[in-house]
């Protein structure tokens, strides 16, 4: 059984909701869609992906992750 690719959503550092933090869904996401919120970490390699739906998050190229903490 062959498993569908997943959609791919690319941030900018601006769209960050925390240091290094994006939540699912995202606000472009359709209603039908919503399922709990999820705040995905992207400091670790500047990609996370949801548990629930599957949605990966990644920084766009050449995006940087500010300085934190």
């Amino acid at each position: 059984m062959s498993t569908s690719p997943k959609s791919v959503v690319e941030v900018t550092a601006k769209e960050l909701q925390g240091p290094g933090v994006v939540f699912c869904p995202n606000p472009k996401m359709p209603l039908w869609s919503n399922h709990p919120r999820v705040f995905i970490d992207l400091s670790h390699g500047g990609q996370g992906q949801c548990a629930y739906c599957g949605t990966v998050y990644q920084l766009k190229a050449g995006e940087v992750l500010p300085a934190g903490h």
